[in-house]
């Protein structure tokens, strides 16, 4: 049976499912389970999969070409879908749905149980008798914690014993360290300030600022000076850290912020997790069966949280079908209320906007694109509801002066960069005047044809996004041209204010500001900016040449032919009028008489 054949089957097959809610569970030939997913309605979602296929990305295209049957499970509601779904995934691990993959381990910091505590990174439980805080998914966050608090609370690094009276190191003399080594301070003050460092990693610094401010007095009341004053430095210190993080505190005290970036079948979600208003821990998952952010944060939220601490509020930023049911998920596994919540503003939205670039520079790393450029991308895939971020975008603008020299600029951008070699004029062929509705028309229509040939480079790929300069005038008229050609890529006008700026990005429903978001109108603006120069450099070229024909047409026995080949020659005008007759008879059809009336038009 062929391709076509299987499809068909399989949609027939679709259109006899019930339109009640359940999970779809899809099979290869050799009944392997390739993809589960869940529906309100069955019989909608499964026949969308065996269509036309012309909104599927390419991984559900994929998916698709490889499914040779499907099973389903009826359920009483869409949250029993929700979890039957995740529990289904978990279990069988199919190749095309999200699976989050612990690969690199999680870290500890460690406190060892003997005379004299010191308080280490670890990978592993390996000593019954230490303590243990954490897991914490990212060693930089256990080690830059460790270093703090030693930092803070001047303790060793050192694997020396403190028994004995030994020569102190470099970190004493320069103030990091208080030399237990040297009997500075004894055992009982050496872990009272551990004591206060594994409260301080707890607990946060505002706590500790307090019970050590109490410490410095009681010491300064009975005379011990020389203790009061280490307090008082940590104290400071404390104090001091706690500005420089005030960057990455919030409001509320708990809370998780999730964004992510995406691109081609790849994405990466990044996790921002607060705990007592602080920064504690990042993490990200780079999500190679990315398919849509429906799928992306249902599938997600459920096997994350699933084993993960639930906080009262989660962040995200993008709306997502199932986010209803996941709330009353999450609800019924904490027990408690908790929100999801995509902010518009102030403090919250500022902190998606730091999740949403960790996405992209990890996502970056990834694609090896760079982050700014990945950064503008997904926002601009936000912003027009992409689902990942466009790749390849090829922009049109039209120049002319009053109809003459009708032409167009195509320019490409891959990547968030100019790509030249890509770049196309056009000279409008089909009609002569001015009218840029027409001549956008004509252009798109000759690019879909070319692309259709296969035969040139430059058109053989379509874009992920395409820019015309204009508004809605300009998409209407060329939106017959992409249903003429079936072209499936979205399409928007970029729109400028009266000082000639980009203003908002266009579509046939209204604009859409961008000014807002800066990372997304510094690439659209310099796109708009490109498309224009690259168009008008081209229509002046055209114009100049046209004139300078002119001026050679003038002199008796030039032709369009011989205009032609003399600017060929000499390439400027400039060259022509300083030639000498000799110089003007090495042109082919310029005979010596020619070159004589050349020569005295100009001399």
């Amino acid at each position: 049976m062929s391709a076509i054949d299987k499809k068909a089957e399989l949609k027939q097959l679709a259109n006899r499912l019930p339109t009640t809610s359940g999970v779809y569970i899809m099979k290869d030939k050799n009944d392997n389970i390739i993809y589960i997913g869940k529906a309100k309605s069955l019989k909608n979602r499964v026949t969308q999969y065996f269509g036309s296929g012309s909104g599927h990305t390419e991984k559900v295209r994929q998916m698709v070409e490889h499914v040779d049957h499907f099973e389903y499970v009826l359920c009483d509601s869409e949250f029993e879908a929700l979890i039957l779904e995740n529990s289904l995934i978990k279990q069988n691990q199919p190749k095309y749905n999200i699976l989050l993959k612990d690969d690199k381990g999680y870290h500890y910091i460690k406190i060892t149980n003997d005379k004299w505590r010191k308080i280490t990174t670890s990978m592993q439980l390996d000593d019954k008798n230490a303590e243990y805080i954490g897991p914490y998914y990212s060693s930089a966050v256990v080690k830059d914690t460790v270093a703090t608090v030693r930092k803070i609370f001047k303790l060793p690094d050192c694997n020396r014993g403190f028994d004995k009276y030994t020569k102190p190191c470099l970190n004493f003399h320069i103030g990091l360290c208080d030399a237990p080594c040297r009997a500075n301070i004894s055992a009982e003050q050496y872990n009272d300030t551990i004591t206060s460092a594994i409260s301080f990693i707890k607990h946060g610094g505002d706590d500790m600022v307090s019970i050590l401010t109490q410490k410095m007095e009681s010491a300064a009341e009975r005379l011990d000076f020389e203790y009061a004053a280490r307090l008082r430095d940590r104290i400071n210190a404390i104090k001091k850290l706690n500005d420089t993080q005030k960057v990455v505190m919030c409001t509320y005290k708990n809370q998780d912020v999730i964004c992510s970036a995406a691109l081609d079948n790849i994405a990466c979600v990044a996790l921002l997790i607060f705990r007592n208003g602080q920064l504690v821990d990042k993490k990200h998952f780079i999500i190679d069966a990315f398919t849509d952010k429906n799928d992306l944060y249902s599938q997600f939220l459920t096997q994350y949280y699933d084993s993960a601490d639930i906080p009262p509020r989660i962040i995200i930023d993008n709306d997502f079908e199932s986010l209803k049911l996941i709330e009353q998920w999450l609800n019924q596994k904490k027990n408690k209320k908790v929100e999801i919540l995509q902010p518009q503003r102030g403090e919250q939205r500022a902190l998606v906007n730091m999740c949403r670039n960790n996405a992209a520079d990890n996502l970056a790393q990834k694609t090896e694109i760079q982050g700014r450029e990945m950064s503008a991308l997904n926002e601009l895939a936000r912003l027009l509801g992409l689902q990942t971020a466009p790749r390849i975008i090829e922009s049109y603008d039209i120049s002319n002066t009053a109809g003459d020299e009708n032409v167009a600029g195509m320019i490409v951008f891959r990547d968030g960069k100019p790509y030249k070699s890509h770049y196309r004029h056009f000279k409008i062929k089909g009609f002569v005047g001015q009218d840029d509705y027409r001549s956008m028309a004509e252009v798109l229509d000759r690019r879909f044809t070319e692309y259709k040939k296969g035969e040139n480079e430059g058109f053989a790929t379509l874009p992920d996004l395409i820019l015309l300069d204009g508004g809605k005038g300009q998409i209407s008229a060329v939106e017959p041209i992409f249903q003429k050609h079936n072209i499936n890529v979205p399409l928007f006008g970029m729109v400028k204010d009266s000082k000639h700026r980009t203003r908002a990005v266009a579509t046939t429903g209204g604009d859409i500001s961008i000014k807002a978001n800066e990372s997304a109108y510094r690439l659209v603006t310099a796109i708009q900016d490109e498309v224009h120069r690259f168009a008008i450099t081209y229509h002046k070229k055209r114009r100049s040449q046209k004139m300078l024909n002119s001026e050679l047409l003038s002199i008796d026995g030039i032709g369009e032919a011989r205009a032609k080949a003399l600017l060929k020659h000499f390439k400027t005008m400039k060259a022509i009028k300083s030639a000498t007759p000799d110089m003007l008879c090495a042109v082919k059809g310029i005979t010596p008489a020619l070159a004589e009336k050349i020569y005295n038009k100009y001399n």
